[in-house]
């Protein structure tokens, strides 16, 4: 072992690659690899977002029309007969969110909303965030409740 066979442990050493713009011996002087003119050429460049090399782009070519309600709320539907399934097979009395939750119906932080196709058979007490005119005249029909949670 000597001196010439020592060499650094593998992965200590990073190398930059060639440095730029350090002479014409180099072999990366004068324009330093980067062509002659244009944008890319001069120092501070970065590429926009969204640049399509002078093309219009996407973003604005594409038309762009009507309106976004920022104050929209998103409802999830569950419809009577949903409800009367589970009546019927888990033999309960009053719906509300944990059981909505609990049958994979509704998540934690969705808004919920009773609608009117089908029909409860039985009387049953439902707890949701909104109900469809024809829903609660059923459900109220039948002997049942329904109560409107903020």
């Amino acid at each position: 072992m000597d001196l010439s066979i020592l060499t650094p442990a593998e992965g200590s050493v990073k190398s930059k690659g060639k440095r730029v713009g350090r002479g014409e011996g180099s072999g990366r002087g004068g324009t330093s690899a980067r062509g002659h003119n244009g944008a890319k050429s001069r120092s501070g460049y970065s590429k926009k977002i969204g640049f399509e090399g002078g093309q219009m782009p996407l973003q604005r070519r594409v038309p762009k029309f009507g309106f976004t309600n920022i104050n929209r709320k998103e409802f999830k539907g569950i419809n009577l007969d949903t409800l009367q399934t589970l009546v019927s097979s888990k033999k309960i009395e009053t719906i509300d969110l944990d059981v909505l939750i609990e049958n994979g119906l509704a998540n934690r932080n969705t808004l919920v909303k009773i609608l009117g196709r089908g029909t409860v058979d039985a009387k049953v007490a439902v707890k949701a965030h909104a109900f469809s005119k024809s829903a609660k005249e059923s459900i109220e029909a039948k002997g049942g409740s329904t109560e409107t949670i903020a």
